[in-house]
Parts: C-alpha cells; sequence; structure tokens
C-alpha cells in the first residue's frame, strides 16, 4: 500500500501543478470570488486569456517608447522585442500596464515626464530571468525609481481587499518604503489606515525584531505592521529566497493576514492573522496604487527603497486560504528562475576588480602578512605573491547557500569577512556569528557595471573600497567610509578571470 500511496501522491502533485499552470493568478482569484482589479507584471500574463502589453520601455538614444507584450496570449513577456528596440543603448521602464484593462490603474514612473515628482523610471535591463525557461526582465528598483497610479475600481473606505506580489531577498534595504499596494491618491501620509500595502524590506519600523530580514510587512500608514500592533510578531521569518512570494489580505474592519514563501517551490508561511492594529479600525483606504516606494513621496523628495518585482495584482474582498495557496501553486508552477550565467558558481576562481575611474587596475586582495584586505595594483609584470593575494575561491555562502563566501586562493581555510564593518582575512572559527560575517549577496552592481557584493547580515551595507581600504558600507552615515560620494561606483566590481 505504501508504494500506491506514494505514487498517488506524486500524481496528485503533477495534477495541482497542471491545473495551476493553466491558469493565471488572476484567474485563480476569480474563481475564488475574490477577482483582481490591477494586475501589474513585466515578466508574464496574470490572466490565461491576457494577450496586450505588459510594460513600456523609453530608449535614452531618440526617447522613443516601445511596448512589450507576451510571446503569447496568457504567456511570458516577449524579450526579444525588448532586446532589439534596446540593443546599444540604455532603456527604462517607463509604465507597468494594468492587465485587468484598467487605463487607470497602469503605473507610471513618479519623476517628469511620469506622474511628476522627483524620481526617475528603473533601467530596463538590470536583472534578466527566465519564467519557464523563457526570458523575461524584472522591474529592478534602485533608490529614486519609483511607480504611481491614481487608481480606478480599487476598494477605498474600509472594503475588503487582498494583494500579492513576486519579490527578491537578494536586493533589499531598509528605505522608505518597497510598497505595492494601496496608498494615497494625494502623496501625503494622510493618517492610519489611509494605505494597504505590501511592504518587503528590513526595516524594523516599531523595534524589537528578531533578526535582520527582509520581511513581509503591512504598510498600513503611519507603521510598518509585523502583526496586530507595534510589537514585534515573534511568528515573522525573514524571506532571503531570491523569489519571493509576498501576500497581504485585510478585511477592513477586523482583520488582516500577512503570508510569504519561496516563490520557487513551497507552501505559505502564515506570518500573522488575526486582529488590525489598534487605531486601523476602520480602514480609510483611497484606492491609489504605489510600486517602490511609501504613500508620501515622491513629489518633492526621492524615495530611499530598492527592491525587485516581478509581477503583483490587487484584488477585490479577502481572499480565502484556499486561493492563496493555490495562487502560490500557481507561481511556483511558473518557473522563476536567474536568467544568467554567475561567475560566483561554488568552486571558481575569480579576482575582484575594481571600477572606479581612480583604480580601475586595482584588486580587492589580502596581505598575507597580516589580516587587512585591500584594493592594489596588479598586473601582469606583479608578483606571483601579489597575483595570488587578488585571487579568490568562490564557495557556497558559509550562512545562506543563496549567497556565497570567498576564501583566499594561498591561504586555505581564511576567508574574507567583516568586522567592526572593515574587511579582514580570519579562519572560519566556526560560529554563527562569523558564517554570518563572511558572506555575500552578489547583485547587479550599483552603478550599472559589475557586481555588488552585499553582506548577508547588514544588508543595506555593501563591499566597498576607501582610501584604499575594503570596508563594508552604507550609502550614506556616519561612518567615513560610508560616504555618498562614488558610493555607487566603489561598491560595483567586476569578476575578472583569476591572477592565480
Amino acid at each position: 500500500m505504501v508504494p500506491a500511496l506514494h505514487t498517488f501522491r506524486r500524481l496528485r502533485r503533477g495534477l495541482i501543478s497542471s491545473l495551476a499552470a493553466a491558469q493565471g493568478p488572476c484567474d485563480i482569484y476569480a474563481a475564488g470570488g475574490t477577482p483582481c482589479v490591477a494586475a501589474h507584471s513585466t515578466t508574464r500574463a496574470l490572466f490565461v486569456s491576457y494577450n496586450g502589453p505588459l510594460y513600456q520601455v523609453r530608449r535614452a538614444s531618440d526617447s522613443t517608447s516601445r511596448n512589450i507584450g507576451v510571446r503569447s496570449a496568457g504567456g511570458v513577456a516577449d524579450a526579444a522585442a525588448q532586446d532589439s528596440f534596446c540593443a546599444n543603448t540604455v532603456c527604462t521602464i517607463t509604465r507597468v500596464y494594468d492587465q485587468t484593462g484598467s487605463s487607470g490603474n497602469t503605473l507610471l514612473y513618479q519623476g517628469p515626464g511620469g506622474t511628476g515628482g522627483a524620481d526617475t523610471a528603473a533601467t530596463a535591463t538590470t536583472e534578466p530571468v527566465t519564467v519557464g525557461g523563457q526570458k523575461a526582465y524584472a522591474l529592478y528598483i534602485n533608490p529614486g525609481n519609483s511607480y504611481f497610479a491614481n487608481g480606478s475600481g480599487v476598494p477605498t473606505g474600509s472594503s475588503p481587499e487582498g494583494a500579492y506580489m513576486i519579490t527578491s531577498g537578494s536586493h533589499v534595504n531598509n528605505g522608505c518604503c518597497f510598497d505595492y499596494g494601496n496608498s494615497e491618491t494625494d502623496h501625503h501620509a494622510d493618517g492610519n489606515g489611509a494605505m494597504d500595502a505590501i511592504n518587503f524590506s528590513t526595516s524594523c519600523w516599531f523595534g524589537g525584531c528578531s533578526g535582520t530580514g527582509p520581511w513581509v510587512q503591512a504598510d498600513l500608514e503611519n507603521g510598518l505592521f509585523s502583526g496586530g500592533s507595534t510589537t514585534w510578531n515573534p511568528g515573522q521569518v525573514a524571506e532571503t529566497s531570491h523569489f519571493v512570494t509576498a501576500m497581504l489580505k485585510n478585511n477592513g474592519t477586523t482583520q488582516m493576514a500577512i503570508k510569504g514563501a519561496n516563490a520557487q517551490l513551497g507552501s505559505l508561511t502564515q506570518l500573522y492573522s488575526g486582529s488590525l492594529p489598534s487605531g486601523y479600525n476602520p480602514m480609510h483606504k483611497q484606492g491609489a496604487i504605489i510600486l517602490g516606494s511609501g504613500g508620501d513621496c515622491c513629489q518633492t523628495n526621492k524615495n530611499a527603497s530598492a527592491g525587485t518585482f516581478y509581477e503583483g495584482a490587487m484584488v477585490k474582498g479577502y481572499p480565502s486560504d484556499a486561493t492563496d495557496a493555490a495562487v502560490q501553486a500557481n507561481i511556483a508552477a511558473a518557473g522563476y528562475a536567474s536568467g544568467t550565467a554567475t561567475p560566483f558558481t561554488p568552486g571558481a576562481r575569480l579576482s575582484l576588480q575594481a571600477t572606479t575611474a581612480c583604480c580601475t587596475t586595482d584588486y580587492l586582495r589580502h596581505d598575507t602578512s597580516d589580516d587587512k584586505v585591500a584594493i592594489g595594483a596588479v598586473t601582469t609584470g606583479s608578483s606571483s605573491t601579489d597575483k595570488a593575494d587578488a585571487t579568490w575561491i568562490v564557495r557556497s555562502g558559509l550562512a545562506n547557500s543563496n549567497c556565497v563566501s570567498f576564501e583566499a586562493a594561498n591561504a586555505p581555510g581564511r576567508y574574507l569577512r567583516h568586522y567592526a564593518f572593515e574587511l579582514h582575512l580570519n579562519p572560519s572559527d566556526g560560529t554563527t556569528r562569523f558564517a554570518a560575517d563572511a558572506t555575500f549577496c552578489p547583485q547587479p552592481g550599483s552603478s550599472g557595471t559589475g557586481y555588488s557584493l552585499r553582506s548577508f547580515n547588514y544588508p543595506a551595507k555593501y563591499i566597498r573600497h576607501y582610501a584604499s581600504t575594503a570596508y563594508i558600507a552604507s550609502n550614506g552615515g556616519t561612518n567615513a567610509w560610508d560616504s555618498t560620494s562614488l558610493w555607487h561606483e566603489d561598491t560595483s566590481w567586476l569578476a575578472a578571470a583569476p591572477w592565480n
């Protein structure tokens, strides 16, 4: 009987995956009685019958725009059309179309030529991905990028609402506020309950949080809520997968729920289900739509948040747990995966070359006479010792296998790690603290060149050279090495051929 039971379970899982793949998330929501009122994605159609544009790109060479649609109805974005249109120039994503057909819910960037304001449109080619093996592009939002729609047909007041988005645990910060969902129409903070948006960040608004995130939280205005109060919710867990499902639902008067998952596999984790925070009953939603910023941004100031958006939808009503689970099954069946080969494959040898104009012949290197790490010039004429000191072996991240650690090629067992924010080369002592300090998460270079290496346990800090010394640094702060001057260039590295 046991083999037969295993066979039945395998067939059942296969049937669920097939059914999920035959629908879009918004088809599933509609079947559950909570239809989508807004649906956005740069990667795929969210209705099985959708055959319109997903987003618009604008190229810098002649300021011409083009809509990017799907390869076929219900399918994946036509990345080849973008590649052809954007060849040999820079493209930005200027709008993300609402797939429900409501023009009032199409997201425009919050800047001159968009919805007005201080922000700019995100670069269109920063993160290629694959969906079901087909190439697409993420909406990769850096500080100073964000999107907004006035909203049409979106729940207002205390009407119930649900929302989800697919985002990334590999590109986050603690800036305010990487949100997707219901927001103020006037770009002002209009009081408790004026927003009902998913937040994904490392921000711990009220304090008392456990760990470093990132977490799925609720931005209800005047606070990011991990649960039903200003006290940290012990049920919260960090979502560090490259692809993350984030869900929020709120009945507008008494109850909300927060869920998260690895978007490539696995079931949803219920992070919170219970009463609304005090002062938020009833809700006072205004029905605008925000992506990549908070409700009081970005007319006179730039958005401070970073995050990635692949897809998301907002629905009318309070979705059932069964509907939530079916949407997650659909997402897992879609087959999100990283779209390009990475030089950071465990076992690979490489050298990390600085990209700042002052220092393009310099490489990140250690000195075997002490544990300090700095940048220094290395050329074909350099000594064999200098070349070896600038060569690293990529290892699976000691604290997280989605990230990496760097072992010195000529000092086995000694790893690049930060201590008091400065980089050192130390042998592993087997502690959790060392593993976290020695783990870094590669992502596209913050300057648009190469790669940036985010600290695993300080997600707002990246490996940076400053006055020739290597640190982990944030873009602004109290330390000299947190200077905003040349921060993007100093934190961008080329993964060069190994010197040794």
